[in-house]
């Protein structure tokens, strides 16, 4: 783990898995956030990643971070690689430094988390999570990867493009932040193939390149002839064995440019620059981020085809753009479904 207090970002890290439990711990008086934490300058920034900074989810709050840090809006540091019983202290050791905002992922510490959040009134956090965000602790806001609308896209796509109508899918952990996607993937597949059939895993991992790659070659040896690359390592294996992959949260078609036909992309960046403005303007509260991941609020986006431009049917192409357009002006909705997705 890099030290907290002195490391320039330059990358992003993981997430860790949900905890069962649900969030207790003490809460803060209910109110509105300290209006002192107004700032003009440049507010100073902490994020902390229990994973290592090229996983995908956290490269996205990087990526968003980096962008308000060359725009002058903030100064930037983070920790990567933060294990679970370590968290705590790392969160506390960057609000004594001043830090006025901390941003992270907290699904396997929500009680610690809550409760530096309470010792500390005057800074706010932004914390991936799934479970709500409580008015009795003001200073603590939640988010989380509500990219519903564009996995739900790619799953049209993807029914037009499979043969075999059995499609592969290996995720990490089986809770809301993933099922939700797969669902509205396969939602999205059932738009253009009302006969796809599923296989889907899930590998017990944020970051296990080898196990997801070697549980896409079972499902590829089932007769899956797409993928669903929720997790690093799908993509490797529909390379080798010349499948076709959807991509999530990233675009890694540039490295799979005859196999990685569209990718569902986060954009952390609606959510991160409101929770600097609140901060910025001393109106940071508890509230539920989740919102700006939603398409119409620019938190997502379907890559563009790129390398399969033309190679996708025309019709399903007109059906992606009616769909987001019907998204976007909110006549369609794309139902959030957090419940363990299922083979078919």
């Amino acid at each position: 783990m890099s030290n907290p207090a002195s490391r320039i970002l330059s990358g992003v890290s993981r997430r860790t898995l949900l905890k069962a439990a649900g969030a207790g711990g003490a809460m803060a008086a209910a109110g509105a956030f300290p209006s002192r934490l107004f700032a003009a300058d440049p507010i100073k920034v902490a994020a902390i990643y229990t994973v290592p900074v090229e996983q995908q989810w956290v490269s996205r709050i990087h990526k968003a971070a980096m962008a308000a840090r060359d725009r002058g809006d903030i100064e930037y540091v983070f920790s990567e690689n933060t294990s679970n019983n370590d968290y705590e202290r790392v969160m506390r050791e960057y609000c004594e430094a001043g830090h006025k905002l901390i941003v992270g992922e907290v699904f396997a510490v929500e009680d610690a988390a809550r409760a530096v959040a309470k010792d500390y009134p005057d800074v706010a956090f932004l914390e991936g999570s799934s479970f709500k965000h409580d008015p009795a602790l003001p200073n603590f806001a939640v988010f989380d990867n509500y990219i519903q609308d564009a996995s739900y896209l790619s799953g049209i796509i993807a029914g037009a493009m499979t043969k075999s109508k059995n499609i592969g899918m290996v995720g990490g952990y089986p809770i809301p932040e993933v099922n939700r996607l797969m669902n509205a993937f396969m939602a999205g597949v059932r738009e253009t193939a009302p006969d796809a059939k599923f296989q889907v895993a899930f590998i017990g991992s944020w970051f296990d390149p080898p196990k997801a790659k070697e549980t896409a070659f079972a499902q590829i040896d089932g007769g899956a002839d797409l993928l669903y690359a929720e997790r690093f390592g799908v993509s490797d294996a529909a390379k080798e064995k010349g499948v076709l992959a959807i991509g999530n949260v990233i675009d890694t078609q540039a490295d799979y440019p005859d196999t990685v036909v569209v990718s569902a992309l986060w954009h952390f960046e609606p959510t991160l620059d409101k929770a600097i403005a609140e901060v910025k303007a001393g109106t940071f509260k508890a509230d539920d981020y989740g919102v700006y991941s939603f398409m119409k609020a620019g938190g997502c986006s379907l890559s563009p085809l790129g390398t399969f431009e033309g190679k996708v049917p025309a019709e399903a192409v007109a059906l992606v753009a009616a769909r987001e357009a019907a998204i976007k002006d909110g006549s369609f909705t794309v139902a959030i479904d957090d419940n363990e997705p299922k083979s078919s």
